[in-house]
């Protein structure tokens, strides 16, 4: 069976080993602990991490259900949870839970148990159900069954549902002593309709269908609860099952319950500190930990390199801007390269020309072969026809000798002709290339200088431009284009020299706006120098307008007192002149004309104190406004000067 398989019901007796299951609150009822050695995990108890009560016991840290919502029932279980109070006890909303919460009239079932067609599929399920358990039984057991087959039936599948659960000796406790308690803790909703005395012939006609139902609705629990255990859902708790990261509040409740469980383990032990779990726990939200921070720090990565270009997109050029500059680029490109393909298309019509030229040169001369083959044939049959004597034989033989040398030292001298007019035509190639690449070059620079026509005056009517003819035979013709020596030349050294001029003219300039910046840079820093010097009398200024405010006060504080002091002495006074009875009018005058003194003295210094102060401001936003005209005309210079 699987070890993650917990009870689903309580055990009669005392039971040696604890289900996780949560137990109904009619199975068990908690049991009082000793005073002395550990409580038990099914009485209320302290936690360890809470307060120590007057008993000193510990509290509970068993969380029975585990917010289980799959496994756990509508009451709420007894056992790892402190009771209420016998007056304010809730009572369970589950039917069969509690005496209390009982109906006065047992449940009716709703199935149709006594039709045989339900019969027949109840014996199907139940019998595929516990072959697949691994109970080897046949159809005729559960056609006429026997008490003995339906008791071990009953305990397997008691067992398949859970494996901890100790079955009582067939030996020495019957069926029916254990058989309603247990399907009461299983909460078989029908267990008043059961009679235990059935079990001693349960293939009888009127308990068979019960009884039927009842191993039926168990291999059902039985199969929902293997279905449910290893659907890996995330309210098995299971921490074994739980990624290293996750958000699932369900998956912090497995972790917690886990800790729980093994601090609640060490503390029974008696080992009150814990530090494996505390570890054990620590290392697991650790992992969880690791994931997230390797997965903010590739975020943040990503936010860093997406700042950066963002950056650079906006310190950079709008995109507009760049191509407007690309097409403005690839345009001169397309033009110069529209004169460059004009050029070449020009060199190759002329080489065509000289192509076509020499190849009727050479057809012209191929004729002139054959013609003169033709005619030394016909010289040599007219030889051998003609009847000469011995001494015209000799002298045309002679003659012959002598043509023949002739033709030798024409032949040498042709073939000599021949490989200097190769060498010259060699010479005259390599030339016209570097004719021709100097005239390509002299054309780049050109249109780098900006010399193409139109140009502006003097040089509107002057055309720079240079072509040059390897096929014309007359040499004057080899460069088209304006003369070299008297034209070009001359107007070049002049574009040369205006540049020179517009160059230190510029020059001249720049040295001038340096110079006046730097004036103004010295003027700015006077100005600044000024500024400080009347931001300290200002606040000097300020000082002793605050010296002069408080000197004020501290007068007319005084004043005050004095005003107070003779405002008592003339209430004594008149005390004195009601009380005594005599004429003190002259002295209360003096004292009313002193009063008044004090009071226009005090009015004056109010009255000066807020001059001087309305003087202070009046000059201090004199000054700023000074300032302010001087920066704003520095400005003005400063922009005018620049443009």
């Amino acid at each position: 069976m699987d070890s993650r398989r917990r009870s689903a019901m309580p055990p009669p007796d005392t039971i040696p080993i604890r289900s996780h299951i949560p137990l109904p609150t009619t199975a068990k009822k908690p049991t009082p602990t000793s005073s002395m050695g550990r409580p038990s995990l099914a009485n209320p108890l302290r936690t360890p991490f809470s307060n120590q009560g007057s008993g000193g016991h510990r509290q509970s840290m068993y969380r029975s259900q585990n917010q289980n919502p799959l496994l756990s029932s509508a009451s709420k279980p007894t056992f790892g949870r402190t009771p209420l109070n016998n007056s304010t006890r809730r009572t369970s909303l589950w039917p069969g839970a509690s005496g209390s919460s009982q109906s006065s009239q047992p449940a009716k079932d709703t199935r149709p148990l006594r039709d045989k067609a339900y019969q027949v599929t109840m014996r199907q399920e139940l019998l595929a159900f516990l072959k697949q358990a691994g109970l080897e039984i046949g159809m005729s057991t559960l056609t006429n069954i026997q008490a003995k087959d339906y008791r071990s039936i009953f305990d397997f599948l008691i067992l398949t549902l859970d494996s901890h659960y100790p079955i009582p000796d067939p030996s020495k406790v019957k069926l029916e002593d254990y058989f309603k308690q247990t399907l009461t803790a299983l909460r078989y909703p029908y267990v008043a309709a059961i009679d235990p005395k059935w079990l001693v012939a349960p293939a009888s006609m009127h308990s068979w269908p019960v009884l039927l139902g009842v191993l039926h609705w168990v291999a059902k629990v039985a199969e929902s609860v293997n279905n449910y255990l290893s659907s890996n859902h995330p309210t098995l708790q299971v921490a074994a099952d739980i990624p290293d990261e996750f958000e699932d509040p369900l998956d912090h409740r497995a972790i917690v319950f886990e800790f729980f469980h093994d601090a609640y383990t060490l503390w029974l032990g008696y080992n009150d500190d814990m530090i494996e779990a505390k570890q054990a726990l620590e290392e697991r939200y650790g992992r969880k930990n690791e994931v997230i921070q390797r997965d903010l720090d590739e975020k943040s990565q990503l936010v860093d390199r997406a700042k950066i270009e963002y950056d650079k997109l906006k310190k950079s050029a709008a995109p507009i801007a760049t191509l407007q500059n690309e097409n403005n680029l690839l345009h001169g490109d397309y033009e110069k390269f529209q004169k460059i393909l004009h050029q070449y298309d020009i060199r190759k019509a002329k080489s065509i020309d000289t192509i076509s030229q020499e190849r009727a040169d050479l057809a012209r001369k191929d004729e002139n072969l054959i013609q003169m083959k033709a005619e030394l044939e016909k010289l040599n049959y007219v030889v051998k026809t003609q009847n000469l004597t011995p001494e015209e034989v000799i002298r045309m033989t002679t003659d012959h000798e002598n043509l023949q040398r002739s033709l030798e030292d024409l032949a040498k001298k042709i073939a000599e002709t021949h490989r200097v007019v190769m060498n010259l035509e060699v010479n005259v190639t390599n030339r016209a290339a570097a004719t021709e690449e100097a005239i390509e070059t002299y054309m780049s620079m050109l249109s780098s200088l900006g010399l193409f026509a139109p140009m502006s005056p003097p040089f509107q009517d002057i055309d720079f431009t240079l072509e040059l003819n390897t096929a014309a035979s007359n040499p004057q013709q080899l460069i088209s284009g304006a003369d070299i020596k008297s034209v070009i030349k001359p107007n070049l050294n002049l574009v040369a020299e205006t540049k020179r001029m517009e160059r230190a003219d510029v020059e001249n300039e720049r040295l001038r706006v340096d110079h006046e910046l730097d004036q103004l840079m010295t003027e700015c820093e006077n100005i600044d120098l000024d500024t400080i010097e009347v931001e300290k009398k200002v606040a000097a200024l300020n000082q002793q307008s605050d010296d002069l405010r408080d000197a004020a006060q501290q007068e007319a504080l005084v004043a005050s007192k004095e005003a107070e002091r003779l405002e008592r002495d003339l209430a004594h006074a008149r005390t004195a002149a009601l009380a005594n009875g005599m004429g003190v009018k002259h002295r209360l005058q003096g004292l009313q004309i002193e009063y008044q003194e004090q009071l226009e003295k005090v009015l004056k210094l109010k009255e000066h104190t807020v001059r001087a102060i309305i003087k202070s401001s009046h000059d201090i936003a004199m000054f700023k406004n000074e300032v302010s005209r001087n920066l704003a005309d520095l400005k003005d210079f400063a922009e005018m000067d620049i443009s």
